[in-house]
């Protein structure tokens, strides 16, 4: 369901319950969709599954190990000037 921003915050014990009973609850401004409003479960489980998806390959043991690393050894050297 659709609440307008202005229904939302005169009736937010009823979005409270729509949500917890019916799911996730829709605010919108000036027509267009603005933000939701959903049970904690629902949170908990979408941030688990956020953070499951973001693995750094770096520090993943089951990640790439043929990452290249480019040499150092051809560098050269510049000068450093000092001014007085």
């Amino acid at each position: 369901m659709t609440w307008p921003v202005y229904e939302a915050k005169s009736r937010f014990s009823e979005l409270l319950d729509a949500a917890v009973e019916l799911g996730p609850q829709i605010i919108s401004r000036r027509g267009v969709e603005t933000a939701v409003v959903l049970p904690i479960g629902t949170w908990k489980r979408l941030q688990q599954a956020a953070r499951q998806l973001a693995i750094d390959p770096l520090t993943d043991p089951s990640g790439p190990h043929d990452l290249y690393i480019p040499s150092r050894q051809n560098f050269t050297i510049r000068p450093v000037k000092f001014e007085d």
